[in-house]
């Protein structure tokens, strides 16, 4: 199953609701492993270093670096990017879709956007 790094900015309700309605859902948090004022390319490399998929609303700079990992042959785990307009039941609901129905392999190398 997916695992996720969640942002530091990244709407914590959305994560409380993913966890209410999947508890088997695993969450790292950047603050927690103290990467609260890392750079986007240096979260990205964690993220991947601990095969963990990125869960943000950084639509600006996360994906030309996730992008610029994969063109440089880096490994890239992966990034949830959940609009901050989306409604948090309707991002819930989407981001519980994604991660019952894709794999970890199909997340790799890509910016999964939602609302899909």
């Amino acid at each position: 199953m997916i695992e996720f790094l969640v942002d530091q900015n990244f709407n914590e309700d959305i994560v409380n609701g993913l966890t209410r309605r999947d508890p088997s859902l695993e969450f790292t948090y950047l603050r927690d492993e103290g990467l609260a004022d890392a750079t986007d390319p240096t979260i990205l490399d964690w993220a991947a270093t601990h095969g963990l998929v990125l869960l943000t609303h950084d639509q600006k700079t996360i994906p030309p670096f996730a992008y610029a990992r994969v063109a440089a042959g880096l490994p890239m785990t992966g990034v949830f990017l959940v609009s901050n307009d989306m409604p948090i039941g309707q991002a819930i609901d989407e981001v519980l879709i994604a991660v019952h129905c894709l794999s970890e392999e199909e997340c790799r190398n890509l910016v999964w956007y939602f609302p899909i």
